[in-house]
């Protein structure tokens, strides 16, 4: 079987890994979810409800996405999408002093994981982890910037770090704030060979902060 790793191949073996990915992810975030909501029925914390809510999201439309037109085949742009995904469920609340109030470090994390859901029920069935093409959405956040799901995801990690500011979730999140960014340049080096996307990059220059990058 011949196929470019550069350009990513559609059926048979996109197909085969695209079922890989399908069981891996809802895997993974299933048992997330699992542990948030036990969390969240110990603790009644509503950022862990909020949390299920988003991170469940993950587990279904990963499970009915559209298959990809394109999916990357570099060993290294699954090794980042992996990375940025799961670092994040390695960091551990601490009892360190949090560098500002609780309640502060809380409302950022909500603020995150709402604009999670946002994104997540725009971009629905177009859902995925590893860099592909299912489609190019441009509603909803994506009118305000090219990636806005993982603004989002950073957004509750600087919340969580700043709740607990560990050398451990510092290293956690340092490593997982670096596999983002090259994941989803990874990602626009393939979307760039799509007329469409190359539009949409036209309409919304920036990927993650409006006006910065």
């Amino acid at each position: 079987m011949s196929f470019s790793i550069s350009r990513g191949e559609p059926f048979p073996l996109a197909t085969f890994l695209d079922v890989v990915e399908r069981a891996v992810v809802a895997t993974l975030f299933g048992l997330f979810v699992f542990r948030l909501f036990s969390a969240f029925l110990a603790e009644r914390n509503p950022v862990y409800l909020a949390m299920v809510v988003s991170e469940g999201l993950v587990v279904l439309f990963i499970l009915i996405r559209r298959t990809a037109k394109v999916v990357s085949l570099r060993p290294g742009d699954w090794l980042l999408a992996f990375g940025a995904t799961a670092a994040p469920l390695c960091v551990v609340p601490a009892g360190a002093a949090p560098l500002l109030p609780n309640v502060a470090c809380g409302l950022i994390v909500i603020a995150g994981v709402l604009f999670q859901i946002y994104a997540k029920l725009t971009l629905r069935r177009n859902f995925g982890i590893i860099a592909a093409n299912r489609g190019v959405t441009t509603a909803g956040p994506y009118r305000l910037v090219r990636h806005p799901m993982y603004a989002a995801y950073m957004i509750s990690w600087t919340g969580f770090f700043l709740a607990s500011p560990t050398p451990w979730n510092a290293a956690v999140y340092g490593f997982a704030f670096v596999c983002q960014i090259a994941r989803l340049m990874a990602e626009e080096r393939l979307l760039n060979e799509d007329a469409a996307y190359r539009r949409f990059v036209a309409a919304v220059p920036y990927r993650l902060l409006p006006g910065v990058f």
